[in-house]
């Protein structure tokens, strides 16, 4: 198996898709084999793109709420690590970011995930992600969302933390009252150990 450090520098060098990314290639992920929780994402956006830095925008600010976590928390990749479906900005379509580019997880995901070995908690954050660690189904995200305590404690499927979902978060008010005290409790027991 490759190093993990020799791993991540290929994977930050990686330029598979670039004729595809209206602003090029420019990898985005937190990545360290000891890290207790990963989170599985969708794709950067454009400000993520432009500072480098996962989640460093409002979805950024509200998983982190969700998480019960500092900045500092979330950006020890000791701790957590960051690997979205696609690692560099798609571009933006009519209705918001194209999708997470085909090309980035079959390239480099499992690689990745293999070298995780204290991984204690999966966090799932929207579809692509979800049809990826789930499988595809003919279940909706907010069913997937609704069985969370099915997969509990090991994986977690969330919504994006987008605020494009503020309506999803509206109506359905269980999920702040419901799941998102439990994780906090389950992030804070895994971050303590």
């Amino acid at each position: 198996m490759t190093s993990y450090t020799s791993l991540l520098k290929e994977v930050r060098a990686c330029t598979i898709c670039q004729a595809h990314l209206p602003l090029g290639p420019r990898p985005v992920l937190q990545f360290h084999p000891k890290a207790k929780i990963l989170i599985a994402g969708q794709a950067p956006g454009r400000k993520v793109h432009e500072s480098g830095v996962p989640f460093d925008d409002a979805s950024g600010n509200r998983l982190r709420e969700w998480l019960g976590v500092t900045r500092e928390v979330f950006y020890d990749p000791k701790k957590i690590t960051i690997l979205p479906m696609g690692f560099c900005f798609p571009g933006t379509g009519k209705s918001g970011d194209l999708p997470p580019r085909t090309e980035c997880a079959p390239a480099w995901r499992e690689q990745l995930l293999g070298h995780l070995r204290g991984l204690e908690i999966t966090l799932v954050l929207g579809s692509y992600a979800q049809t990826y660690h789930f499988g595809k189904s003919s279940t909706t995200l907010t069913e997937l969302v609704k069985s969370w305590r099915t997969h509990w404690p090991k994986v977690i499927p969330l919504p994006h933390p987008s605020p494009r979902n503020n309506i999803w978060l509206r109506r359905n008010p269980w999920f702040e009252a419901e799941l998102i005290p439990s994780l906090q409790k389950r992030v804070a027991e895994v971050l303590t150990r």
